[in-house]
């Protein structure tokens, strides 16, 4: 199972990738998530995948993220 972070605009990979891929919204203003956005590389936002054990497997920060790039990602990393 890959597991993806992702806004509402995006939470529909879910359906899309059934049963493959589980998304949820993070609170990117709350203390715990902007250590986990200095973390990542990321300004203030942007799109994670991670693997069922948290490891991240692709992201793209901020405003660079681009839905087609999110889909041919995980189309990849499910075998869909």
């Amino acid at each position: 199972m890959v597991c993806a972070k992702v806004k509402p605009a995006v939470s529909g990979l879910e359906q899309e990738f059934t049963g493959k891929v589980k998304s949820s919204n993070v609170d990117a203003s709350t203390p715990e998530a902007r250590e986990e956005i200095v973390a990542l590389g990321f300004r203030n936002h942007g799109l994670v995948i991670r693997s069922a054990d948290g490891s991240v497997l692709w992201k793209q920060p901020d405003h660079e993220v681009n839905i087609d790039d999110v889909r041919k990602s995980l189309r990849g990393l499910t075998g869909s």
